[in-house]
């Protein structure tokens, strides 16, 4: 397993941005493919954004489609995502998982290890 840790979040207006970090401890960070997730007040962990742990295919909720970017830099064994035009409703708790799937898996049970969150608040 690898242990993950994420970075980034805070309070932004509304039409602003973040870039969150994941940074992975552990090995083979690159046999994982990893994915962004979000939970707000209330509600169950929803998939936002995933990678492929070979090819860097991405993957995207349709609710962020267009406004967020996944990334991933083996190297360094951190994911990223860039998130812009924020909205008030993208306000929640986001995690970064990693699966051994070879793709990002839309549902969390398939992911094997999670970083403790990070949280974006965006007002309006």
């Amino acid at each position: 397993q690898v242990q993950l840790v994420e970075s980034g979040g805070g309070l932004v207006q509304a039409g602003g941005s973040l870039r969150l970090s994941c940074t992975a401890s552990g090995r083979a960070f690159g046999n994982y493919a990893m994915g962004w997730f979000r939970q707000a007040p209330g509600k169950e962990r929803e998939f936002g954004a995933g990678i492929s742990r070979s090819d860097d295919s991405t993957y995207y909720a349709d609710s962020v489609k267009g406004r967020f970017t996944i990334s991933r830099d083996n190297a360094k064994n951190t994911v990223y995502l860039q998130m812009n035009s924020l909205k008030p409703e993208d306000t929640a708790v986001y995690y970064c998982g990693a699966t051994r799937s070879p793709v990002p898996m839309y549902d969390s049970t398939w992911y094997d290890s999670w970083g403790q969150g990070t949280q974006v608040t965006v007002s309006s």
